[in-house]
């Protein structure tokens, strides 16, 4: 058996809904995070929580940075806070490709959702992913 590894398209595609009754909790474009700003890294720095323990910081940072997170009408410190640790792990990820220029060369490879194709954008129009 091999080791499961996460897939770059959001959502997996590779997840798939068995039964048709849960089609409703199914959440096609489950978030939309922006590129950062110092501001998203700084003010956290200022928050009592993160003060009392800075592994607080990316609770704050993840809940300024996304904007979108399923069917939620906001995000804030509390939701991230009760995402699984590899949901957390993953938008940490994310966030750290989007604010570090990805690969390095200010290009990065995208897969169409529709026909799997990839291709490569320049990451300043990733401003939103």
């Amino acid at each position: 058996m091999t080791d499961w590894q996460p897939s770059p398209r959001y959502p997996d595609p590779s997840v798939v809904v068995v039964d048709e009754s849960f089609n409703r909790y199914r959440l096609p474009l489950a978030k939309v995070e922006r590129l950062a700003t110092a501001a998203d890294e700084i003010l956290p720095l200022k928050d009592p929580r993160v003060q009392s323990n800075p592994a607080y910081l990316t609770v704050i940072v993840l809940s300024r940075v996304i904007t979108k997170l399923g069917g939620l009408p906001d995000v804030n410190p509390r939701i991230v806070e009760n995402l699984y640790a590899s949901d957390v792990s993953f938008l940490q990820s994310l966030y750290q490709k989007i604010n570090t220029n990805g690969n390095g060369n200010g290009h990065r490879k995208v897969a169409c959702p529709n026909c799997n194709e990839e291709i490569e954008v320049e990451d300043h129009s990733l401003g939103e992913v």
